[in-house]
């Protein structure tokens, strides 16, 4: 069976072994609630909102894109930065 959609990965700006990516919590500003949050990626706009609609659907969470920082709702650090290594990113958890 093959996959409905297929993705390349989005093309960086610079090598994305370069990047120094983290990911880390917060809660400051919603009520209590945690978000992860991806920032430190040389990506535009358009290729931060791909990357971002990706990470949502493999943590089945919402989140969004507020000034160049992926946020996705919910506690997902360890498969966030797991996915990211596998596209290439020096991705670090922050945080405790």
């Amino acid at each position: 069976m093959k996959p409905r959609h297929t993705f390349s990965g989005p093309v960086a700006r610079s090598a994305p072994h370069q990047a120094r990516v983290r990911v880390g919590r917060q809660v400051a500003g919603r009520s209590g609630k945690g978000v992860s949050v991806i920032s430190g990626l040389p990506l535009d706009e358009a290729q931060l909102a791909e990357l971002a609609t990706r990470l949502k659907k493999l943590c089945g969470a919402g989140g969004g894109l507020r000034e160049g920082v992926i946020e996705i709702q919910g506690e997902h650090r360890d498969r966030l930065v797991a996915e990211l290594c596998k596209l290439g990113y020096r991705a670090k958890r922050s945080g405790g």
